[in-house]
């Protein structure tokens, strides 16, 4: 019997998802608003659509995943230079709640590798980000 691909991936990103979300609970964030704020840092002001594309995520799941942290305070959401679009960027709770996340993402990440090994969990990083970067088109 083949093991499902999917599977596996899942079920290892459901394991580590948990970890992460455990170490930042004490900030009340997930490690998906985490990443979402990290990235929007890393490219403001950054039109949706290509915030989707980062993430790997479809627009409407960046949609789903952007009105909470815009509630909170977190994002700001301006007309881009194309009037028809939104640019977001990071506003100064947004920058001082990731401050303050970042430290427990570094302890996370120090739990991570003390169980994988800092050289697996380095391999595995470059791994994932190859497939994550794939298509995966079917074949017609």
């Amino acid at each position: 019997m083949t093991l499902c691909n999917c599977l596996a991936l899942r079920q290892a990103s459901r394991r580590v998802t948990q970890l992460y979300d455990r170490v930042l609970a004490p900030t009340g964030l997930r490690v998906t608003q985490y990443s979402m704020l990290t990235e929007i840092e890393r490219l403001a002001p950054i039109s949706l659509i290509p915030l989707a594309e980062a993430m790997v995520m479809d627009r409407a799941t960046l949609g789903h995943n952007i009105r909470p942290l815009q509630a909170q305070g977190y994002l700001s959401l301006s007309i881009g230079t194309d009037r028809r679009s939104r640019e977001v960027s990071l506003t100064p709770a947004g920058k001082a709640a990731l401050k303050q996340a970042r430290l427990l993402w570094h302890k996370a990440q120090s739990v991570f590798e003390a169980e994988v090994g800092p050289q697996a969990a380095a391999e595995l990083r470059d791994r994932l980000q190859d497939v994550a970067a794939r298509q995966f088109l079917e074949p017609v």
